[in-house]
């Protein structure tokens, strides 16, 4: 999808970022500036600012930032051009017609069908569960403790004992036979031809981030087989990319998201006020659904059934996460078998304090492996904790594995010195890790020489924008060339280019890179935090330093890349002028 970039810029300045973060975030005005709570992790003190000058947000926590069209975009994970629409609605403008080629105006054709006859089908089933025939499935939610409020917020229904009276209905609501088939909503064979997919079964619509149906799941009533059935991948539905009530538990911000094993754990959850709870629909969680918990949460709780299989799955599902480079803990459901049956019997508020003491994901992984061995035998203990020792090769950052050796050896009373010794032997023979030294006491790590020259350059970046008046008085000493790093470049570029003219419109360059981590570091390059000398001439020998700084690296880095290309060779020279003229100019930020 493409729009003008003249339109996206009209759609940006008539969306005024204060005013739309303020219906999603609540800000207080300091100084230039509005602070607020971060909606994208979790804090207590607000590190969240937005900018009217520079119509942007950055969050000083967790580095989010970016114009009013990111924000839209993470928050709401619309893509882009959701985003402008979405905007565009706001401010009023009216948006063209898109152009598609045939073949993409086909495939998002197709789309708009299957989403269209899914929600036709939910519709369906919904009016199913309150009609007579649907008394059964009816009655088994209001068993399971599901309020008509509940019912209705998940849109669940009822499939009937009948086999093809779905598509019967799909028929007469003039869909086609091919299209009824290719949404999963029915079976083809020879004998009985097409029939319903669903049939005697409560049936829980399954929703994108959007709140769109894009399939189904249904428990059968009674003692049919398979006990749930969901649909078949179709193009709106891919299983390992969706998640269960995440279209609810993307805007709950309580700083985790709770991973549930089936779709009752998740409604009876939400029903409790944990609004941040979803689950895998019908296959194993995958890396696809954990980086799509990423982007809403850096913690996930996982509450799968505590019964083997719930315990094996907790463990591969904690693989994942960390791979994904989420933080996991495991809720201990104990004494019963699922979150439903534990909060029917203990509460609301048990639960709540389970989830305050929710156990560390790697101490799960060694208490359920110290399962496998006889710690009362010597030689299994041995054994175990040899076992120990592997696992804690896996952390790659010494201080990281150093606390874990010092947790684990507490809770298994096992000596810090001999349990440390048997970790760096196990790294040394097995080659998983290089063994573990102990950080010498007061030494802290430095920064190195490149993220040192990186700062520098953000920070005259900054303070460009901060006071944009300064470039007439620096340009003849300083060009885009001058930035060591691709991304700096292109940004230095483009806002060179408009302070020549006399605008300043930070904003817009954001909108150039399609990429969020782009984006992301794009909003930092503008809100990297200047010194504030107390007096005008510590001011200006403040700014000369970082403009003498940025044009030394610059001369350092293409100096050390000299070969024998003339055209760098002239610019090495240049720049050596430049520099030695500057360092003796004096430059008034009056």
């Amino acid at each position: 999808m493409y729009y003008p970039d003249e339109l996206i810029e009209e759609v940006r300045m008539k969306n005024d970022i204060v005013d739309v973060i303020s219906g999603y975030v609540r800000l207080q005005k300091k100084g230039a500036n509005y602070f607020g709570l971060c909606p994208f992790h979790n804090e207590k003190s607000p590190s969240f600012s937005v900018s009217p000058g520079k119509q942007m947000y950055y969050c000083f926590g967790c580095g989010a930032g970016g114009n009013v069209y990111t924000f839209i975009q993470e928050y709401e994970n619309y893509t882009f051009p959701e985003a402008v629409k979405m905007l565009a609605d706001r401010a009023g403008v009216n948006l063209p017609e898109i152009e598609y080629s045939e073949e993409a105006r086909k495939a998002e054709s197709k789309r708009s069908k299957l989403l269209e006859i899914n929600r036709e089908a939910a519709k369906y089933f919904y009016f199913q569960l309150r009609a007579k025939q649907g008394e059964i499935g009816y009655n088994y939610l209001r068993n399971r403790e599901l309020t008509d409020e509940t019912i209705k917020k998940f849109g669940l229904g009822f499939a009937n004992k009948t086999s093809n009276d779905l598509v019967q209905y799909l028929r007469s609501k003039g869909y086609s036979q091919e299209l009824i088939h290719e949404a999963g909503l029915c079976n083809v064979d020879e004998k009985h031809g097409m029939y319903d997919k669903f049939w005697n079964r409560v049936i829980f619509p399954i929703e994108d981030i959007n709140h769109r149906v894009i399939g189904f799941g249904g428990r059968v009533m009674g003692d049919g087989t398979p006990k749930y059935l969901n649909s078949p991948e179709t193009p709106v539905f891919d299983k390992s990319r969706n998640l269960y009530g995440l279209n609810f538990a993307r805007t709950s911000r309580k700083g985790n998201i709770i991973l549930c094993e089936g779709y009752m754990d998740v409604i009876a959850m939400h029903q409790a006020g944990f609004d941040q709870a979803v689950a895998s629909l019908g296959t194993a969680f995958t890396i696809g659904q954990a980086s799509l918990l990423k982007r809403y949460a850096k913690e996930v709780l996982l509450s799968y059934d505590s019964d083997g299989a719930g315990v094996k799955a907790a463990l591969r599902a904690i693989g994942i996460l960390k791979e994904a480079g989420l933080t996991g803990k495991v809720i201990n459901l104990e004494p019963y078998k699922d979150p439903d049956e534990f909060m029917k019997n203990l509460g609301k508020e048990a639960f709540q304090e389970r989830i305050d003491h929710a156990e560390n994901s790697f101490l799960f992984e060694i208490r359920m492996l110290e399962k496998e061995f006889n710690l009362s035998d010597p030689e299994d203990k041995t054994k175990f904790h040899r076992e120990i020792a592997r696992k804690l090769c896996e952390f790659s950052e010494e201080v990281e594995r150093e606390n874990y050796i010092e947790a684990v050896a507490e809770k298994y009373h096992i000596g810090f010195e001999n349990l440390r010794r048997l970790v760096g032997n196990t790294a040394a023979k097995t080659g998983l890790a290089k063994p573990v030294e102990r950080p010498k006491s007061g030494i802290q790590k430095k920064t190195t020489p490149e993220e040192n020259s990186r700062r520098t350059q953000r920070l005259l970046l900054t303070w460009l924008v901060e006071e944009p008046q300064v470039y007439p008085k620096i340009s003849r000493f300083l060009s885009a060339e001058d930035f060591t790093e691709e991304l700096y470049v292109r940004v230095a570029e483009r806002l060179f280019a408009g302070l020549e003219k006399g605008e300043l419109n930070a904003a817009s360059i954001i909108s150039l890179f399609p990429d969020e981590e782009e984006q992301r570091e794009v909003a930092s390059l503008f809100n990297t935090k200047l010194l504030e000398p107390e007096t005008l001439q510590e001011k200006e020998k403040a700014f000369h330093d970082i403009l003498v700084s940025v044009k030394r690296i610059s001369y350092e880095y293409n100096t050390s890349r000299l070969g024998t290309d003339v055209e760098a060779l002239n610019r090495v020279i240049e720049g050596k002028k430049a520099l030695e003229e500057l360092s003796k100019t004096h430059i008034s930020l009056n």
